[in-house]
């Protein structure tokens, strides 16, 4: 796999359990802090779903 930049969300500082994104032009992956090796690839019409679902509360408790 190529090297990826990771980002995280500025809310999370320095925490080490926050979400982290890398974009690629083919590809979004998604991982834990707390796991870095468990890597999830979204496709980008899969990651676009994913923040549009997030945003709507579709997965809030």
């Amino acid at each position: 796999m190529e090297e990826l930049a990771w980002r995280r969300p500025s809310a999370c500082g320095d925490g080490n359990n926050c979400p982290e994104v890398a974009i690629a032009p083919d590809a979004v992956y998604v991982r834990s802090s707390l796991l870095p090796d468990a890597i999830a690839q979204l496709t980008p019409d899969e990651w676009r779903d994913l923040v549009s679902a997030i945003r709507a509360g579709e997965f809030d408790a």
